[in-house]
């Protein structure tokens, strides 16, 4: 992308004053994420003092929970586990979706038949009850987690990018390419692909709410990696304790609230700045 586009693309999205309020609410959490280690240096699952201690009070600025664990510390920490996860896992989800809608969408044919076939089967079965049952059947741990979120999400990539090829492949330009004896290849990465990037990254964008949603669901239940703190744990643990120490619960998920908000802001302005129809009224 060059400067003119960049710019180009920063005047349509500032226009959208929700969006911009969204890259900068994203922008403070992933500040936290990176900072936590400074500001709260210690281990986020040490029992730092006097278990349910409400907000303000012995030394705890968010309170602390049910085994006197910090819980502004484990939201800070947690920030960090909930962005990462969301982000490997629709990277490696709209890889994979990319892959499979790309194949089918340029050859068709029985190629598009089998993929599509495939992707249909994954999208019949429910999202989250697949995503446990394949953290269940693997160990909890963040690997686990991530793959479990890429299963889930890859095909309704795959279904936009096969479309996109679907439109694409018989237009003049992808022609030339074929006369002046581009190979497949060549073809769909450097011609076809960079024309579907727009649709893509907004995608993209809305899945990295999801994934965090479905990690912190996961976590809730008790199927996250035990060992790493995140904001579905702090909530799971205390959803027991809620009627005595409500904080524990709801300040976890305010900022489970407001990070997915400001992810779909975000997205929101994306699609707004890239999608060629709206450039065109504005």
């Amino acid at each position: 992308m060059t400067r003119e586009n960049l710019a180009s693309f920063w005047r349509l999205y500032r226009r959208n004053y929700s969006a911009v309020a969204g890259l900068v609410i994203l922008a403070a959490v992933t500040v936290l994420a990176a900072t936590a280690h400074i500001f709260f240096p210690d281990d986020p699952f040490t029992l730092a003092g006097r278990p349910m201690s409400p907000p303000a009070t012995g030394g705890f600025l968010l309170g602390s929970d049910s085994l006197g664990r910090d819980v502004a510390a484990g939201i800070a920490h947690g920030a960090k586990t909930s962005l990462l996860i969301g982000l490997v896992a629709t990277l490696v989800a709209v890889g994979f979706g990319a892959l499979m809608g790309g194949l089918a969408g340029y050859y068709g044919g029985w190629i598009d038949d089998l993929l599509m076939r495939t992707t249909e089967m994954f999208q019949t079965i429910p999202s989250f009850v697949f995503a446990i049952l394949l953290v269940a059947i693997m160990k909890p741990s963040i690997e686990s987690i991530v793959i479990a979120i890429a299963v889930v999400s890859w095909p309704a990539v795959a279904r936009l990018v096969r479309g996109e090829f679907l439109s694409l492949r018989n237009r003049e330009f992808v022609q030339a390419c074929h006369t002046l004896g581009m190979s497949d290849l060549r073809i769909m990465l450097g011609e076809i692909l960079p024309n579907c990037l727009s649709p893509i990254i907004v995608t993209g964008s809305l899945m990295v709410a999801t994934a965090i949603l479905i990690e912190s669901g996961l976590s809730f239940l008790g199927l996250g990696d035990p060992n790493i703190m995140s904001w579905g744990f702090l909530i799971g643990a205390g959803r027991t304790v809620l009627r005595s120490a409500w904080w524990v619960c709801t300040f976890p998920g305010l900022a489970i609230l407001v990070t997915v908000l400001a992810i779909n802001l975000v997205g929101e302005g994306f699609n707004d700045a890239l999608n060629p129809r709206l450039r065109e009224r504005r």
